[in-house]
């Protein structure tokens, strides 16, 4: 009987990597990302990858490690934040960057697992992210036609998984996993738990499994917070 359960990351990306694919990744910074996935790909080699996802990771974490390795040649993206060797790679030409506004990237990715080719958005009109897209006026308004994204492999990251890969995200680790999880042409997922079917309830599953072809149980999550701040309780402060 068929099982969509992998044992490891490896081979539940067997047979579906190859040099010049595109990837979407889930995650918001780095909250909710494909921790093991993304590891089983650097360890794979693959190269000329484009990227599709929110950021590239931050200095020696996530993305950030095939940037290091030279297997991204292009990223989708919305955010570069504080990731030099991103920012280094891109000023020198070594990277090519399409940046896109969050929420249109967002959009981007839902249109694609919608089967929407296209949409109009006010976003990016008169700036440089409308050169050479559509303007078209709506209303006395002008909105720019922004294209859907697929890719041939969609990883992401969940809280709970069924055999049958329902997937239910925890908090803000839904961010672009969510949408992502619909737009690959294979989508894997990784979670912490995989529980038995029936476990939970039809209504609590964010994301249906027919959407997901394998799944597989990850371990040693770091789950790492880009920068923590603190400030003294009011009751430290009056002592």
């Amino acid at each position: 009987m068929f099982s969509k359960i992998h044992a490891d990351p490896a081979s539940a990306l067997d047979g579906i990597l190859f040099d010049g694919m595109t990837i979407m990744s889930g995650g918001f910074g780095l909250s909710g990302n494909p921790e093991n996935l993304i590891r089983a790909i650097w360890e794979s080699g693959v190269r000329d990858l484009t990227i599709i996802s929110n950021n590239c990771g931050a200095d020696g974490f996530g993305l950030w490690t095939l940037l290091k390795k030279g297997q991204i040649k292009k990223m989708i993206s919305s955010y570069i934040g504080e990731n030099k060797l991103f920012e280094q790679l891109y000023l020198a030409g070594e990277l090519e960057l399409e940046l896109t506004p969050q929420g249109t990237l967002a959009e981007r990715v839902r249109a694609g697992g919608a089967g929407i080719p296209a949409f109009f958005t006010k976003t990016g009109v008169g700036t440089v992210v409308a050169e050479g897209k559509p303007v078209q006026e709506f209303d006395g308004e002008m909105y720019l036609m922004e294209r859907a994204l697929h890719a041939d492999l969609a990883i992401v990251k969940a809280w709970r998984s069924d055999s049958e890969g329902n997937l239910v995200y925890r908090k803000t680790a839904r961010n672009f996993n969510q949408n992502m999880a619909t737009a690959g042409r294979v989508t894997v997922a990784e979670v912490e738990e995989i529980l038995p079917d029936g476990s939970f309830d039809p209504d609590h599953v964010h994301t249906p499994g027919i959407y997901i072809d394998r799944v597989i149980q990850g371990a040693g999550y770091e789950k790492r917070i880009e920068h923590l701040t603190t400030r003294p309780r009011p009751e430290a402060e009056q002592s």
